[in-house]
């Protein structure tokens, strides 16, 4: 049975309890909802980018079967070439950094996938050191995302983490996640055009965030 509003419930929770008719469980009925669209609460957005390493090791359906299953939103995918200029831009704070060389040749050595959401393709050839990289990088939406990724991905120590469980060592650590809102928004800017961002109504939204 769904409580009714109270004061103490926040504006997330307000807007859910009206999606539902009261003292009736189950989803909404047809016709106008407080989300037509999406709250601003479940469009929280992030990047998530399969490296080199995930993509060789054929880990890309695992990472992204745990960000579905939990019930993000892919909103853009894609699998591109990845040249100096990108990763300077996307890891400018750590270009000053003694490892930085070997991030670079790392990341440069074979295909990326980065993810809002999308499909991926194979790519023909064999990457090296020196070779240019596919990258396949994604955009996650939905509440709190940026923080519950970072959770999920954690790192090769912490078992049950995307790292813990499929990574052992941070030099090969299989996926990037932005780690704030702010650097989200930055950073799915230096990937992805703002028209490659796909506006799409999920239809699982009641059985998600349904109170």
């Amino acid at each position: 049975r769904v409580r009714a509003a109270g004061a103490a419930m926040g504006s997330l929770g307000r807007c859910l309890a009206r999606s539902l008719p009261r003292g009736q469980p189950g989803p909404s009925p047809p016709g106008p909802r407080c989300y037509g669209s999406a709250p601003a609460a479940l469009q929280e957005k992030t990047l998530v980018v399969a490296k080199p390493d995930a993509v060789q090791r054929r880990l890309l359906g695992d990472i992204i079967q745990r960000f579905e299953r939990r019930g993000f939103k892919l909103v853009a995918m894609k699998l591109l070439q990845v040249d100096r200029r990108l990763v300077d831009q996307h890891y400018e704070q750590l270009r000053l950094k003694p490892f930085y060389p070997a991030l670079v040749t790392y990341m440069t050595s074979g295909p990326v996938v980065a993810m809002v959401r999308g499909q991926f393709g194979g790519l023909g050839g064999r990457g090296g050191a020196g070779a240019s990289a596919a990258a396949v990088p994604q955009v996650w939406e939905g509440y709190n995302v940026v923080r519950c990724t970072r959770a999920m991905v954690g790192d090769s120590s912490a078992v049950g983490t995307i790292r813990g469980d499929l990574s052992v060592h941070i030099t090969r650590n299989v996926v990037h996640a932005s780690d704030s809102v702010e650097t989200a928004q930055r950073e799915i800017g230096f990937w992805f055009q703002r028209d490659e961002l796909v506006a799409w109504d999920s239809r699982d939204r009641d059985n998600i965030y349904g109170l």
